[in-house]
């Protein structure tokens, strides 16, 4: 009997079967050598044309060494990993939703909301965008899925995640995977059955496009200076032994010599003939600065591929500045955010597709779904927002408060929950603090004062009063000015050359601070009279 072809088909358009959804690929008996297949660790005594004979035989369809490569990389090199899983861990923490797809109908909003909660509800979704991530070193990562089906419902396990090296790309179309089995072309990945996420550092072939290739370069320059730093260790490290013996002496007596030199070095004692002599000579002088250099490269070169810079990495006490760690922080957000993105993208394809194909009634066409995206938005400065937020209010610009509660990642209160407020001060606050500034005036006493008699019976300030408190203390500056620059005056008057004038006026002690007052009393006046301004506006406004 003829199996019934289901109508709902992949991304690709090939049509959903039951009966292998609910098993893995790699369980199939053609496949079952995957699962006895162990690395060769290409790594071991890795030359540097050995590592291009790896790499050409990639670009021709043979990924196995480069995948396995790639492992013992991350294997060997502790910093490698460092930076590597501070790429992938930057991945984990951020927030992701499903939304419906554009000009979303009712059902197809419903649907997405059920996706979300079905997919939350999975407690997978952090190990399986850092399994991922491992396609940001290799190019690619395959994870296997198996479906299953209870009250109705399908929904997906904790996807399997897949070594590598069990796939190869298509002879002919490079870009795609397939499963290594004993045929030339590969097996054909199940439709529904897996996540194929392509991560490209670099655009080009599959197999050319993961960081491996860029890294495994200074890999191997730092593992020759390490083997050269301990050969240098060892021979300049350790004091020189010489053993002495003298004239007539017999074989047998030179290698129970040579044999005490040898071994008293590390056993620390040791017998030789009598008469022999044993001389220890200071160790030879060298420096492993250049061992150290080619370190640094290495190393530096590996955060930069990576991170795209140093200062995130390490601090070397000399470029490690607070300005220049920002600038290079915000390249590891703009290298997340990309990474995401080509996560998303994959997901939705690959795992919010099926799910929404298979278990949501707006399901129509495999060209419309719904998407997972991930919030990388990041609260705005509230210092730097404040200000300039409130300049452009008061100049009459129409913000909606959904666009600052979206900079300020601040949430909207729920019904009845109870809100921050600020607490009003009494109006006539700015008033008072003003006649109590205009007491301060050199030229009237506050009884006499029509400002002070205006705040103290709580009436209104007029304009002509505003002109007054501006006239006095433009008045009192001035009388100020005039007294501080009487001696230059004199000194001017009084000096018969450039030259005595010069020195005249570097030994005046001018005492400046009756001016410096009078200024700050008007700052505080402008500041003043300025909130007065703002209140009469609101007042007439309402």
């Amino acid at each position: 009997m003829q199996e019934r072809t289901s109508k709902i088909v992949d991304s690709q358009g090939r049509p959903f079967k039951t009966k292998d959804a609910q098993a893995y690929q790699t369980d199939d008996v053609r496949l079952a050598s995957l699962h006895r297949t162990f690395s060769e660790h290409p790594s071991s005594g890795l030359t540097l044309a050995r590592a291009a004979e790896i790499l050409i035989a990639a670009e021709q369809g043979d990924i196995i060494a480069q995948c396995e490569l790639a492992e013992d990389m991350e294997e060997k090199d502790g910093h490698l990993y460092a930076e590597l899983d501070k790429r992938k861990r930057a991945l984990m923490g951020v927030d992701w939703q499903i939304q419906p797809p554009r000009n979303p109908s009712q059902q197809e909003r419903d649907d997405a909301d059920y996706l979300s909660e079905l997919l939350s509800e999975g407690n997978y979704m952090a190990k399986l965008i850092k399994d991922m991530a491992d396609g940001i070193h290799k190019g690619f990562a395959m994870l296997e899925l198996s479906w299953h089906r209870e009250l109705g419902e399908w929904f997906v396990e904790a996807p399997e995640y897949r070594d590598p090296s069990w796939f190869m790309p298509h002879p002919e179309r490079r870009n795609e995977l397939r499963l290594r089995d004993a045929t030339a072309e590969g097996a054909e990945l199940w439709p529904f059955g897996w996540i194929s996420h392509r991560h490209p550092a670099k655009s080009g072939y599959l197999s050319r496009s993961g960081l491996v290739r860029q890294l495994v370069w200074p890999f191997i320059f730092k593992n020759y200076s390490i083997r050269d730093l301990a050969e240098f260790l060892e021979i300049y490290g350790l004091p020189l032994r010489i053993g002495q013996y003298p004239a007539g002496a017999s074989a047998d007596e030179k290698s129970a010599l040579l044999q005490a030199v040898m071994s008293i070095g590390h056993n620390a004692g040791g017998i030789m003939p009598k008469g022999m002599v044993m001389d220890f000579h200071s160790a030879a002088s060298g420096q492993a600065d250049p061992f150290e250099l080619m370190f640094s490269w290495a190393e530096k070169t590996m955060s930069k591929v990576i991170l795209g810079g140093t200062l995130t990495s390490q601090a070397d006490g000399k470029s490690s500045t607070n300005a220049l760690g920002n600038v290079h922080n915000e390249v590891r957000e703009e290298l997340r955010d990309s990474d995401l993105m080509l996560i998303a993208e994959t997901l939705s394809r690959d795992l919010v597709m099926p799910l929404y194909a298979l278990n949501c009634k707006g399901f129509q066409s495999p060209r419309r779904y719904p998407r997972l995206v991930f919030d990388t938005t990041e609260a705005e400065d509230f210092k730097q927002l404040a200000y300039p937020l409130r300049a452009f209010v008061s100049m009459g610009m129409q913000i909606p408060q959904q666009w600052l509660h979206d900079k300020t990642r601040i949430p909207k209160p729920v019904d009845g929950e109870a809100v921050l407020t600020m607490p009003k001060e009494p109006d006539a606050e700015p008033a008072v603090a003003l006649a109590a500034l205009a007491a301060t005036s050199t030229d009237k006493p506050l009884a006499q004062d029509s400002l002070s008699e205006a705040a103290l019976n709580e009436e209104p300030f007029t304009q002509d009063s505003l002109a007054q408190m501006t006239e006095r203390l433009s008045r009192d500056a001035g009388a100020l000015m005039a007294s501080l620059m009487e001696p230059v005056a004199d000194a001017v008057l009084n000096a018969s050359s450039l030259e005595e004038l010069r020195d005249s006026i570097t030994e005046l002690e001018l005492d400046d601070s009756a001016l410096r007052s009078q200024l700050q009393k008007a700052i505080a006046a402008a500041y003043l009279l300025g909130q007065i301004e703002v209140e009469d506006d609101a007042e007439e406004a309402s």
